[in-house]
């Protein structure tokens, strides 16, 4: 562990925590149309993808099937989570496979 870590941990959590809080508010002012609801949905995959994808860039081929995967599998399986936690063992599978 660096020594900025535990800094660097706590400005993403009190960063995350704005966002979470931000967002409770901003949604009392904006309607609930479907266009909405929809774009709310797909948010929590395209972080994930942005995360993967910046791993992906700078070489890993493991991240790079694992984001591939769960891209695949939120179409076969329905559900973005369970696509994402099938990602997530299918990297760690590679990880220790490959040692």
């Amino acid at each position: 562990m660096t020594p900025g870590f535990p800094l660097m941990l706590a400005v993403m959590a009190a960063a995350a925590l704005f966002c979470r809080y931000a967002g409770y508010i901003a949604m009392r002012w904006i309607p609930a149309t479907p266009r909405v609801e929809a774009a709310l949905r797909a948010t929590p995959m395209a972080v994930m993808a942005g995360i993967a994808a910046n791993a992906v860039a700078s070489g890993s081929v493991t991240d790079g099937v694992a984001l591939a995967a769960a891209a695949g599998l939120v179409f076969v399986m329905g559900s973005d989570v369970a696509a994402a936690l099938v990602a997530v063992g299918l990297a760690a599978a590679m990880r220790w496979a490959l040692g």
